[in-house]
């Protein structure tokens, strides 16, 4: 009896799949599952032609070149170079070991500043006035050329001399370089943008605060004075500015207090920076401590 209902069982799955009385599979005719198939087809084809639509349409109100709103960041964010995970400088002078990852990763930074590089992509411009390369409405400024940033200008923070970067007799250099944003310039009397670095007040301990401005010690910028010219400024965005050079500015420790872990903040002067919820708005803090 069993074995009767199991094989009236399989014999009703198997005519499921296929009736050869009505010709039906999984029932439906083939008639059937032809017009399903073509409503699905053309619902599914009015879809994806519906979203290239709308996405063409979409891409005709942008420039492929420049952002639509620009008012999101009103001041450029501060970094530093070399940057491990965190923002601190940590090695010991009289072991190659603990700061030749620092010397590697500043040759690698400023491979693209060598005179040979900047000198086959980049402009000898004039300094001191901004370097403007607007489109009109028939022509296309493209590409944007750049003006020339050349290593030698960070002096003894170049690699070139002290190919150590002055970590093999304690007195490291440190690069700063601005994020860039497109179509920024500073001011409108194209006033060079100046670095200021000093050691940072800082909490210690639950009551106790700690200021290192004289820990620090006296520091030198390269180039003089520690500026961003204004002629490295606007940035067109990486399509329009294809070989664009970034400005850094070097600062260097000279007599900073061994020993101990020193807070410093680096800091562009001019912008305002009274909130701590973007603390990268015109400045970075790191800290450096030398064994």
């Amino acid at each position: 009896m069993d074995d009767k209902k199991q094989e009236e069982s399989t014999g009703g799955c198997k005519e499921f799949i296929w009736n050869p009385r009505t010709r039906q599979f999984m029932g439906r005719t083939g008639t059937s599952w032809a017009l399903i198939l073509l409503f699905y087809l053309v619902f599914y084809g009015f879809l994806a032609g519906l979203f290239s639509l709308t996405m063409w349409v979409l891409l005709q109100t942008t420039n492929e070149f420049r952002p639509k709103y620009l008012d999101r960041v009103p001041s450029p964010g501060l970094m530093i170079r070399p940057q491990a995970d965190t923002l601190d400088i940590k090695f010991k002078p009289t072991q190659n070991s603990t700061f030749q990852h620092y010397v590697t990763a500043l040759n690698d930074f400023l491979l693209p500043y060598n005179e040979r590089n900047q000198t086959a992509r980049n402009l000898n411009c004039t300094p001191g006035r901004y370097h403007f390369q607007n489109d009109t409405d028939e022509v296309r400024n493209y590409p944007k050329t750049s003006c020339r940033f050349l290593r030698a200008s960070l002096g003894e923070c170049s690699g070139l001399v002290d190919t150590s970067y002055g970590y093999s007799s304690g007195t490291p250099c440190v690069i700063l370089k601005m994020n860039r944003i497109i179509s920024y310039y500073p001011n409108e009397n194209a006033e060079p943008l100046r670095v200021n670095c000093t050691g940072k007040r800082h909490k210690i301990n639950k009551d106790e605060w700690r200021d290192d401005t004289a820990k620090v010690g006296p520091l030198r910028y390269f180039p003089v004075n520690g500026t961003f010219d204004p002629m490295y400024f606007p940035y067109y965005g990486k399509k329009a500015h294809v070989n664009y050079t970034q400005p850094v500015v070097a600062v260097r420790f000279m007599n900073a207090t061994r020993g101990e872990e020193l807070s410093v903040e680096c800091s562009i002067a001019g912008v305002k920076h009274d909130s701590d919820r973007d603390r990268f708005l015109g400045r970075v803090t790191f800290r450096v401590f030398i064994q």
